[in-house]
């Protein structure tokens, strides 16, 4: 029987395309992007009644897909086509362009492997299908692990297994994942999703995923072959990340959006764009932190 639970409201703010919250456990801190504004938010989570404090921003001329934090807090950050290190002085240094000039693509969802690495993905801006990338940078420089998809999405490990979305075809792709080495397998079809569109991911410690699904107002925990548990239903009809945070990784963060919605969905539906949380009886496994250089 499959399980269903509601997610609450935790944020004051609104946010036009929320995405890719990151649970930064040595400073306490959440972390978010509004990826059309172009700025990297931090906030603090009250694990009692799922609040969310907004008291940080960094903000950026262009957009910001995804960000991912060091364990002395210097943050990477996915701008529109390059991958850019920000220090906690303030200072920014270009790392990668990710995508060539001229392409009009934007980098969208990235992740830290288990061994520090980055990993990022994208969208097309224009009508080009079957074309975007999934990328990783490390000491060595960037390497594509994927360059024929249409919108690349959210990206999680299991053990020794990656699991990435590419959103438009609805399908969840897995392969073997050697995070010692960084050698990867060939990519398979773990399964698809035909009932709205899944966006971004992440793992609990059950081995299960846990699925936003823009369109449909909701998150999806299923198991690592598609069956579905649970749905954590959202009064956002576009839901586009969740993530575990707490200091028991216990509270699931949900991302929304305001993007492409009418009047009438914003009347019918006032808090999209907000943060929300809920308690879903599972626990995250920890967000392992980049590893600069």
């Amino acid at each position: 029987m499959i399980r269903r639970l509601t997610a609450t409201p935790a944020s004051e703010d609104r946010y036009e395309l929320g995405e890719g919250p990151v649970w930064d456990a040595a400073r306490g801190r959440l972390r978010w992007v509004d990826i059309v504004a172009g700025v990297v938010h931090e906030g603090l989570l009250d694990a009692e009644t799922g609040r969310v404090t907004a008291v940080g921003r960094h903000t950026f001329n262009s957009t910001v897909g995804a960000v991912a934090v060091a364990a002395d807090g210097t943050m990477i950050v996915a701008e529109q086509a390059t991958l850019t290190r920000l220090d906690l002085d303030g200072r920014r240094t270009e790392l990668a362009r990710v995508l060539p000039l001229g392409v009009r693509s934007r980098l969208n969802d990235g992740a830290v492997d288990p061994a520090g690495r980055f990993l990022v993905g994208s969208l097309a801006q224009d009508g080009r299908k079957g074309q975007e990338v999934l990328a990783r940078l490390d000491e060595t420089g960037l390497t594509y692990l994927d360059t024929d998809l249409v919108l690349s999405n959210g990206l999680a490990w299991i053990g020794d297994r990656l699991y990435s979305v590419d959103t438009l075809p609805g399908i969840v792709w897995v392969r073997d994942y050697d995070a010692a080495t960084g050698k990867t397998g060939p990519r398979r079809e773990a399964f698809v999703i035909t009932d709205g569109k899944p966006d971004g991911i992440c793992a609990d410690a059950d081995g299960n995923l846990w699925i936003a699904n823009w369109g449909l107002g909701r998150v999806e925990c299923r198991t690592r072959t598609g069956e579905l548990l649970t749905v954590v239903e959202v009064d956002a009809p576009h839901t586009s990340c969740p993530a575990f945070a707490g200091p028991d990784l216990d509270t699931l963060v949900i991302t929304t959006a305001t993007q492409g919605l009418s009047s009438d969905d914003l009347a019918a539906h006032p808090d999209s764009g907000r943060l929300f949380t809920a308690r879903v009886h599972a626990r995250g496994l920890p967000m392992p932190y980049w590893n600069p250089f």
